[in-house]
């Protein structure tokens, strides 16, 4: 099989398919496919082949079944290369005339239409990333059902980021790949938004999936919260106006956040807040659309879901209202310890307010709790009528979408590593860096419910390692014959193959030659003691030293408890 491989200075089609050797052993030989210039896929050999026999066999041409085999006394080195030469030659056949397989689009993660609305739309992935290995482990900052969260320091720039690393096989047993893909999809679209937390990475492997997040050490508005028992007017008017923009601007991407509470609420070091955690996000939610899906913290809950009725974006209206008003009052609006009893408050209890509060935040509440949503404030125009209440007069909008206002409570934070304001629950919780980041060479795992995870933000990125010069490089082997070192492994790494093949054969035929030996003897012991010596004893001493009989003293009581070997029986 022919391969333009080799070709050294040329225009890489958009379709190409290259492949190169990035591990060989042998147990385990890794193969990098890249199509044109798109995003590397990695995969042991044996996934390829298995793809062929099952999914794709029928679709090629009967040349290409058969596969690559060792043959007697052949370098590895020459075998990687057939193997190499028949992946990229397969893969090529596919992608020039198999692009309509779903098979094919699947294991190449070619997009494709769907028209599904149980998927998620995941959209365009980024070429670079990072891997778990880029990042120094430092604290636990956080917990939750899937995972924890850590404060991490980025190993070249030293910048620190809280990184949520989640279980796939507890999200497999939950149910919730779904909504960890969404989750994935609204943080990429939040970048620009001053109030919704950011993602920078995001990357995988065969059990985890990685957030590389913006670093907030202010601390959670619930620490805060407790502690304070509740907050003066205007600086509850504050972090409401913040939440409001952040809500508004998720619902003009058609997405209902579902989730709002004081624990997803953190501060920044100059006392702003920021949305985070949008794993009970919904997508596609356009204008007065519903869902029924039932979601969210008890306490927060609007009547609408607790009653399993249709609901739209309002009910993040109504979330609104119960952490304004918790702010002001220090507890949720219908809160009791009993769920079942908080839901019948939630769903008939009449809200009651003090009269501490001015007429303008009586009023926002009022209207932010109403049980029909369709009497609610922000049924009509969305954020807008948020925007325009009384209650929110004295906020310049501009200056807060701006960040230019002075917060009203600014939280001590010495600098970016600063843990003062995490919940010590979390901070003593110890690391185990091993598990977290494997230090052997990994291998990229996309398994089919977790394709297209892979992100990293284009304008912040940074690469995982420094690009030495042109002097310090390591000179490269390359399986392929390639100048291009880019996914190629060090000559240092690899051995000679036929050198170290020839030195096993010489170091087992020794051994060999040594068993042999050492049998012959033991058999000569079994067989006849007397001759283990070529040389037999004379007549004499063979009678003087060996003819004493052996006396057998042991009766049968001792020998039963001997054979016992005093142990108890259980």
């Amino acid at each position: 099989m022919g391969s333009l491989y080799y070709s050294e200075s040329r225009m890489v089609r958009k379709d190409e398919v290259s492949c190169k050797l990035v591990m060989g052993d042998d147990k385990k030989t890794v193969y990098a496919v890249r199509i044109g210039d798109g995003p590397i896929m990695q995969k042991v050999y044996e996934e390829y082949e298995k793809f062929f026999l099952t999914d794709v066999k029928d679709m090629v041409p009967e040349k290409f079944t058969i596969f690559p085999k060792k043959k007697l006394l052949q370098s590895k080195k020459t075998f990687f290369e057939k193997r190499r030469l028949w992946i990229q030659d397969v893969c090529q056949h596919l992608v020039d005339n198999q692009t309509k397989s779903e098979d094919v689009r699947r294991f190449f993660h070619i997009e494709a239409p769907d028209d599904d609305d149980n998927t998620v739309d995941l959209g365009p992935s980024e070429r670079k990333t990072a891997t778990a290995n880029d990042f120094d482990f430092l604290t636990t900052i956080g917990k939750g059902s899937f995972g924890r969260v850590y404060q991490v320091r980025h190993k070249e720039t030293k910048k620190i980021y809280a990184m949520k690393v989640l279980s796939k096989e507890h999200i497999r047993k939950k149910n919730e790949v779904k909504h960890v893909m969404a989750e994935r999809n609204v943080l990429i679209n939040n970048f620009k938004h001053p109030f919704l937390v950011s993602l920078h990475f995001s990357f995988q492997n065969k059990e985890k999936l990685y957030f590389v997040l913006d670093h907030l050490n202010g601390g959670e508005l619930f620490s805060h919260l407790q502690r304070e028992k509740h907050f003066t007017e205007s600086r509850s008017r504050f972090y409401a106006a913040e939440i409001a923009c952040a809500l508004g601007y998720l619902h003009e991407k058609n997405i209902i956040y579902r989730d709002l509470k004081p624990e997803n609420l953190l501060l920044d070091d100059k006392g702003y807040l920021v949305l985070t955690d949008f794993g009970l996000c919904k997508e596609d939610m356009q204008g007065s659309k519903t869902t029924s899906t039932f979601c969210g913290t008890p306490e927060y809950l609007a009547p609408e879901i607790i009653l399993k009725k249709p609901y739209d974006k309002t009910v993040d209206w109504w979330c609104l209202g119960s952490v304004l008003y918790e702010m002001i009052f220090g507890l949720p609006p219908f809160y009791s310890k009993d769920h079942n009893e908080m839901y019948d408050k939630i769903i008939n209890q009449p809200l009651r307010l003090k009269h501490t509060i001015s007429v303008p935040c009586t009023e926002l509440i009022t209207g932010l709790l109403q049980k029909d949503r369709s009497k609610r404030l922000g049924h009509k125009n969305d954020f807008r009528d948020i925007q325009d209440h009384p209650f929110f007069l004295p906020v310049d909008w501009d200056k807060l979408l701006n960040r230019e206002l002075k917060a009203p409570f600014i939280p001590k934070v010495k600098n970016a590593m600063d843990i003062s304001n995490i919940s010590k629950e979390f901070v003593e919780i110890q690391i185990d860096p091993a598990s977290l980041a494997p230090q052997q060479l990994a291998v990229t795992h996309r398994d089919h419910d977790f394709e297209n995870f892979t992100f990293v933000d284009t304008n912040r990125v940074i690469s995982s390692s420094p690009s030495p010069s042109a002097s310090e490089a390591p000179y490269f082997f390359n399986a392929t014959g390639s100048s291009d070192n880019e996914i190629d492994v060090p000559l240092d790494e690899i051995w000679p193959y036929t050198v170290q093949s020839t030195i096993l054969v010489f170091l087992f035929v020794v051994w060999m030659i040594i068993g042999v030996f050492v049998a012959r003897e033991v058999m000569l012991v079994i067989l006849d003691h007397r001759k283990i010596r070529r040389k037999p004893l004379s007549r004499k001493r063979y009678n003087g030293a060996y003819s004493v009989k052996k006396k057998r003293y042991v009766n049968d009581k001792n020998y039963e408890a001997v054979a016992n070997g005093g142990n108890e029986i259980v």
